[in-house]
């Protein structure tokens, strides 16, 4: 009887053990060719999807930076196993007055259907306009480009131009970029203005809800954070934003925000700028670095709220993942550190399908 005891103690012993031990040593018996077969079969059955680049204004402009790879192609996409992936219009902030308001407009107007003619013209390449389109361009193997603006600066102070964009295609818009707006105060603006959503941009707000379009925070102050949580009755994202408990950086994302936006059905999509990631010299920022922050937000609010936003072309990119063909590493990665299939697929696509239906999207 006691050795039966003993043994069933030790049994119970064990197995609490396991469930104590890093997910990191659950895939030590694998090896790296294990992994990338792995990651392979994933990338071929998930659907996977970065929710922001800069690439567009590259691809539109491709001599504005002779000499520099662009980091996002068509190509490298189905090289890398990224079906689909948020193409936004960047729109640098500048003077607030109709003339250059209407010039910003105009330029945004004018650079998205320059891009959507390019995508419509490449072969295995289509405009995604909902969850519908993404799943079966994955099905057919087909490459999604999903409009977005950054900046809603583009949107002059004219609520009515919210719906205009969104019938040529936009479905997310970052309400801000460096400095404040009409909308809202920027996080990286020394000054305060609004005190977070302005009145017009709280109109914004409600608007996007009402089209269900995508409310992207990254760029947005504290503040800002907070009122367009309290305004919206959708679930936002932060499209590429890191941890600012790994990372200070003011565009980083504090706890009590990572919180608040997973506490409303929110995600946070975490960016792979060296810059958001780590303190150390560029060339010692690896994708591990970005895995660190994928895990924090893990560990904070759980794997349902968590995405990747590269920011390449707008400053994304570290050793290992230097451009969109070598987006398999970050699976990689993930693998290595204990990650199941159902959490890579929650991760890649998953949860921003969940949010987008949520929109109507």
């Amino acid at each position: 009887m006691m050795k039966n005891l003993r043994i069933t103690l030790a049994a119970i012993s064990v197995f609490a053990l396991v469930l104590l031990l890093p997910k990191q040593l659950f895939s030590q018996n694998h090896t790296g060719a294990d992994l990338i077969k792995t990651a392979d079969k994933i990338h071929k059955k998930v659907l996977t999807i970065d929710t922001h680049n800069d690439s567009a204004l590259r691809l539109n402009n491709p001599d504005a930076r002779p000499g520099v790879k662009i980091q996002v192609t068509f190509p490298f996409m189905k090289e890398g196993g990224l079906d689909a992936a948020f193409f936004a219009i960047y729109i640098k902030q500048g003077k607030r007055d109709s003339v250059s308001l209407l010039a910003a407009n105009s330029y945004t107007k004018a650079q998205l259907q320059k891009f959507k003619d390019y995508t419509l013209s490449y072969k295995g390449t289509a405009i995604a306009l909902n969850t519908k389109d993404l799943l079966k361009n994955k099905r057919q193997g087909i490459v999604s480009v999903v409009q977005a603006i950054e900046n809603g600066y583009a949107l002059k102070k004219d609520i009515s131009e919210v719906e205009v964009f969104y019938k040529m295609g936009v479905r997310a818009i970052t309400l801000c970029h460096n400095n404040n707006n009409d909308i809202c105060d920027a996080s990286m603006d020394t000054l305060t203005e609004h005190g977070g959503l302005s009145d017009f941009g709280a109109q914004i707000v409600k608007e996007m809800n009402r089209l269900g379009m995508l409310i992207d925070l990254s760029h947005a102050s504290t503040a800002t954070l907070y009122d367009v949580l309290e305004v919206s009755n959708l679930p936002v994202i932060a499209s590429h934003s890191g941890v600012y408990n790994i990372k200070n950086h003011n565009r980083n994302l504090k706890d009590d925000e990572i919180k608040a936006i997973a506490a409303k059905g929110g995600l946070i999509q975490v960016a792979t700028g060296g810059f958001f990631l780590s303190d150390k010299p560029k060339e010692l920022v690896t994708v591990k670095d970005i895995a660190d922050h994928i895990d924090y937000v893990v560990r904070l609010v759980g794997i349902k709220h968590v995405g990747i936003g590269t920011d390449f072309d707008g400053g994304g990119g570290v050793v290992g993942l230097e451009d969109a063909s070598k987006m398999k590493n970050i699976t990689i990665e993930l693998l290595s550190r204990g990650y199941t299939r159902k959490e890579l697929k929650l991760f890649w696509g998953g949860n921003l399908i969940r949010l987008m239906k949520i929109h109507f999207l």
